[in-house]
């Protein structure tokens, strides 16, 4: 680490007010866009049928879509699953018909078009009170996730520590979900599920860089905070890059060829994790220092931990 540190010297923490305009500027455009555009919920949150065709040969979703809407189904979202030839078709639910007659009615009208082509693969049907119970549940599960967070690193580290990770999670959550408002991208259930997954992986970025910063606070008697934080930072950015980057590349992989079903996935963790990696570098050390972290309040915690060592 001491080659690393010889050979990269970036002043991250001097360029944190131009890291904080930026920061500033994807949240208030995430937070706008929630706001007025809202997110493409997935049927997993809004409730209604999903209806899954097997074609004989290739067919585009915009032809079955026309069919589906001249036959008065509005608002219905027709999109390739895994192949060409197999489509799904997710419709809003239907305030008299149940998911059986949806689904019949549907597959009728697409057999009435392609005669002898279409097969039925599988339907499934969620209910509007069920989406509404996994939308809280999905709310509460990323609260409870950040107030762990905040519990665990109180208690590793120091309250302020605490505090500034749990600022950089936020950060990432928003311009996850910024994104995918933005882009009007399907957000479902593994599109949460990755969410949580960013946060662990956030975290984890973050305590690298927390630990290195509390040793450094601790092993050098010079040098002023803001000093401190960059060493730590740049010891510690090959680990972060090489992380990352290693992590894009599968999940890169994932998106290209994984199919349909888990691209809404993939998206999220890769959005995530880049930024992730680049809050973990500027806004959780940032924000440790705009609350006024000192040597003093980690060198008692070196004095606990030599007593301890010397009782041994």
């Amino acid at each position: 680490m001491q080659l690393i540190h010889k050979t990269t010297n970036i002043d991250f923490i001097g360029k944190r007010m131009l890291a904080l305009l930026f920061s500033l500027t994807l949240i208030i455009a995430s937070i706008a866009s929630i706001a007025t555009r809202g997110l493409n919920l997935g049927i997993d949150f809004t409730g209604g049928t999903l209806i899954e065709v097997a074609y004989q040969q290739s067919i585009e979703p915009s032809d079955v879509r026309n069919v589906l809407t001249e036959a008065g189904y509005a608002d219905v979202l027709v999109q390739h699953f895994g192949t060409s030839r197999d489509v799904l078709i997710r419709l809003a639910p239907h305030e008299t018909l149940s998911s059986a007659e949806v689904s019949t009615q549907v597959l009728n009208v697409l057999q009435r078009a392609y005669p002898d082509q279409v097969d039925l693969r599988r339907v499934e049907f969620v209910g509007p009170q069920i989406g509404d119970e996994l939308t809280e549940d999905g709310g509460l599960a990323m609260l409870y996730a950040l107030i762990g967070i905040l519990i665990y690193v109180a208690l590793r580290f120091e309250k302020r520590f605490a505090v500034g990770a749990v600022i950089a999670l936020i950060h990432d959550v928003i311009i996850t979900i910024g994104f995918f408002s933005i882009a009007q991208a399907a957000f479902d259930l593994s599109v949460l599920a990755a969410i949580l997954a960013v946060i662990g992986y956030s975290l984890n970025d973050t305590i690298v860089v927390f630990d290195r910063i509390r040793e450094n606070f601790r092993k050098m008697r010079k040098g002023t905070s803001v000093e401190i934080m960059n060493v730590s930072i740049n010891q510690t950015l090959s680990r972060t890059l090489i992380t990352g980057v290693t992590t894009l590349l599968v999940l890169i992989a994932l998106f290209i060829f994984g199919g349909e079903i888990i691209h809404g996935f993939a998206m999220a963790l890769i959005v995530g994790i880049v930024i992730g990696t680049y809050s973990s570098i500027y806004v959780a050390s940032t924000a440790v220092l705009a609350l006024g972290v000192s040597k003093a309040d980690l060198m008692l915690a070196k004095k606990e931990g030599a007593e301890a060592d010397e009782r041994q």
